[in-house]
């Protein structure tokens, strides 16, 4: 059963966040350029540990309201240029996971599911991975388990931009105005992902 609060949503109509367990949470040293080695160094711990993020997420989306989603580009697994703003007027599922963080790797069959159901109506789910392995690494991983939706690897820009983020699988509903609507950190089940996703087209 999916174990999770959401925050609450006043009359402003703020994006909704959503603490969600179990999930991989590690020590916050900085902004910038302290923030993709402080997600790759909690690749030493042996187990998930629950989060503990209480301040991060709200400051993160904003005080007044959907915030537009922070345009990127980056690399993807290929090797071939991916931009957020490829997918302008489509909702997208954008997912920040590693391969050695366990409650992300029991995602990644919600996430093909959704890519495979919702795809062809427009639905774009895409993965950033904070692996320090590289691509090749993390493409590996991904063909084991099956993985159909497209995969690139994070940089320290993006994390800042879409930050603070401080555990992971830290997951971002977009809506198709580009506005992220909702917020969840931790593992989600298949239901309750994809009633997440339905909401997208609904906006």
């Amino acid at each position: 059963m999916q174990k999770h609060v959401d925050a609450h949503r006043d009359q402003r109509s703020e994006p909704l966040v959503s603490y969600a367990t179990p999930s991989v949470s590690f020590r916050f040293s900085g902004p910038g350029s302290h923030m993709l080695t402080s997600i790759r160094r909690a690749s030493r711990s042996a187990f998930p540990v629950f989060l503990l993020l209480a301040m991060a997420a709200p400051a993160a989306l904003g005080e007044t309201g959907p915030l537009p989603a922070p345009a990127f580009s980056l690399r993807d697994l290929e090797g071939k240029t991916l931009r957020f703003a490829e997918f302008k007027g489509r909702p997208v599922v954008l997912d920040f996971w590693a391969t050695w963080c366990q409650p992300c790797r029991a995602a990644m069959p919600q996430l093909n599911a959704l890519h495979e159901k919702y795809g062809a109506r427009g639905l774009v789910v895409l993965g950033l991975s904070v692996d320090d392995g590289g691509p090749i690494r993390v493409r590996r991983f991904a063909e084991r388990l099956g993985v159909k939706f497209r995969l690139a690897m994070a940089d320290e820009s993006v994390l800042d931009q879409y930050g603070p983020i401080r555990s992971i699988p830290t997951t971002f509903f977009i809506d198709r105005r580009g506005q992220i609507v909702r917020r969840v950190v931790g593992y989600i089940d298949g239901e309750t992902m994809e009633s997440y996703a339905l909401e997208l087209f609904e906006k």
